[in-house]
């Protein structure tokens, strides 16, 4: 028996990754996080399957649910939103699973940020814009920041932020951000990145607030940083005819000239 911790994707159920559809395919029982994994993805639970919505349901239910599933020797497919290397609360099921000597295996999704970028058609990283992506949130009622990861030393870097869990602190992040980025800074909020009703507003720093109104709640990203909506940069050296590299060599004199792989 094993737990399969499974990152369900950003939303759009074809964004699953072929993996993590034959581990719920195999899977007697699936626990799932159903105020954010859309219902079309269980479809690929086998029939008869015991299929739960750990939403209402605290960690130690969770943990017997498994517990259970461990005894009576069924694989479980454990269904987390996006990639469950971030924000799943994955960690704690992972130490609870450890001291009771049950087996898990972890399978990445499709991270939201990554979603959103698509949706926006851009690329986060920029020559000389920006090379830096920084993953973070602020505080809120379910966990609390570390002291020294604020946005403020975040927005030191002048870095791409790529900002969750945070469109109810939206005039705290405006107010930490501006003195760095400034007001003209671009900036998109996409609301539930790949989904159906999914919502996208761009705007400045300065704008923002505005342009928002209060018309996005919980699962909304907000993206901010030069890079977005860039037609001024640089191309970077990697395609460039002169740059030197094993598959394309410069010239004869090239040391990867006659380099195979």
């Amino acid at each position: 028996m094993t737990v399969h911790f499974i990152g369900a994707g950003p939303g759009a159920p074809d964004l699953l990754t072929l993996r993590g559809r034959d581990l719920i395919a195999a899977s007697p029982v699936c626990l799932y996080a159903g105020s954010l994994i859309p219902t079309a993805i269980l479809d690929h639970c086998p029939p008869g399957a015991r299929i739960v919505n750990t939403a209402p349901l605290s960690l130690d239910e969770i943990i017997a649910e498994i517990a259970a599933a461990h005894d009576a020797g069924h694989d479980v497919a454990r269904l987390h939103s996006g990639d469950v290397s971030v924000w799943s609360a994955m960690g704690e099921q992972l130490r609870r699973l450890k001291a009771l000597s049950i087996p898990f295996t972890i399978t990445p999704g499709v991270p939201a940020f990554a979603a959103a970028a698509a949706t926006l058609g851009a690329e986060l990283t920029l020559p000389e814009l920006g090379q830096s992506l920084v993953l973070t949130r602020t505080p809120g009622r379910a966990s609390t920041m570390p002291p020294r990861e604020t946005l403020t030393r975040f927005a030191a870097t002048g870095a791409t932020l790529a900002i969750h869990l945070s469109i109810h602190n939206l005039a705290q992040v405006v107010a930490d951000l501006v003195p760095e980025y400034g007001a003209d800074c671009p900036v998109a909020v996409v609301w539930r990145a790949s989904w159906p009703d999914e919502r996208v507003v761009r705007a400045t720093l300065g704008t923002i607030e505005t342009a928002i109104a209060g018309s996005m709640e919980r699962t909304a990203l907000i993206l901010v940083g030069p890079v977005l909506g860039a037609e001024h940069f640089a191309e970077s050296s990697l395609y460039a005819p002169g740059y030197d590299r094993r598959f394309r060599p410069r010239d004869a004199n090239s040391p990867f000239a006659g380099v195979s792989e």
